[in-house]
């Protein structure tokens, strides 16, 4: 992998992201995107966990000995987040166009790289995503997939709330995944709330009605959430930390900015969904925005911390 340049490592793994993320959604009309998200967060949790088993069993015993109960709480608030970050874009991704909803989940990191710095220029990559809010809040009614009428605006705006929760719960994840990789080493604190994040996932997945004949126990179906798992965070997660080792975070974070353009496309070729101008527009902005804001984030890379986990995969 070292023989693979970091450009190519960060492409593929947003790829990879988003080809994973139009998985789940062509099975949404079978199971739903509650149970996709467990099937994701499970598959994901036992794959990563498999990897790392020898690690993840040092942990808990250090854990246990040194009781170390603010680190563990840490983890777990790492998981939760997780959860609720990867329930509630799924939930979106069953109601607006992926593009759309990475789009406005990227408004979380964007928060962060931004409250993190005091450089005048941070507001005008503040104005210029909510530029692109204001032009998608302009189109709400060609948000909706599933509503139409002189009600479908009001419908949309609230299913926007997904994507909304998804962007808050991305900003703590970018925080808590920090303080995790400085309290854990290696990946054992990345297991360790996978693990919470299905666990918090499982309740809402159980109850999950299929949406069609689909189940989640036909092996079409747990093939398709395996596939998911591998492509939306398995893969991304070794592709983007290999990355981070060898370029600064603002450049990685610069090419991360593609991310939804590369879901819009995705979104059209797998699910068929289809961006008004306005739409594409709004997407530039908040690329715009958020690439600007990575930019000068930090002019040095940061000091390497071997547990340190690289920031979450979008969906």
């Amino acid at each position: 992998m070292h023989a693979v340049p970091p450009s190519a490592l960060v492409v593929t793994g947003i790829l990879s992201v988003q080809v994973g993320a139009g998985l789940a959604g062509r099975m949404f009309s079978q199971v739903g995107p509650a149970v996709m998200a467990g099937l994701r967060l499970w598959t994901s949790a036992a794959l990563i966990a498999a990897l790392g088993a020898r690690g993840l069993a040092r942990s808990v015993r250090e854990l246990v000995r040194e009781r170390a109960w603010r680190d563990c709480a840490v983890a777990v608030a790492f998981g939760v987040t997780l959860g609720v970050m990867n329930f509630s874009i799924y939930q979106s991704f069953a109601r607006i166009p992926l593009g759309i909803a990475v789009t406005i989940e990227f408004l979380g990191p964007l928060a962060v790289a931004v409250a993190s710095s005091r450089r005048p220029i941070d507001l005008l990559w503040v104005g210029l995503a909510g530029a692109g809010v204001v032009l998608l809040s302009h189109g709400w009614t060609s948000l909706s997939v599933h509503h139409s009428g002189p009600q479908a605006a009001g419908v949309a705006a609230s299913e926007v709330a997904f994507a909304l929760v998804a962007a808050a719960g991305w900003a703590a994840y970018i925080l808590l995944s920090a303080s995790t990789g400085r309290r854990f080493r290696g990946s054992s604190g990345l297991v360790i709330a996978m693990l919470v994040a299905a666990i918090v996932v499982t309740p809402a997945a159980a109850a999950g009605r299929p949406a069609g004949p689909g189940s989640a126990a036909q092996p079409g179906v747990l093939g398709v959430g395996i596939a998911v798992g591998l492509l939306s965070s398995v893969i991304p997660y070794r592709l983007e930390l290999e990355a981070l080792r060898r370029i600064p975070a603002r450049i990685f974070g610069i090419w991360m900015s593609l991310e939804p353009a590369v879901a819009a496309l995705v979104g059209r070729v797998l699910l068929g969904e289809a961006l008004a101008p306005r739409e594409w527009a709004a997407i530039g902005c908040v690329i715009l925005a958020c690439a600007g804001a990575a930019r000068g984030a930090g002019r040095e890379p940061p000091p390497e911390e071997p547990g340190a986990l690289p920031p979450p995969p979008a969906p």
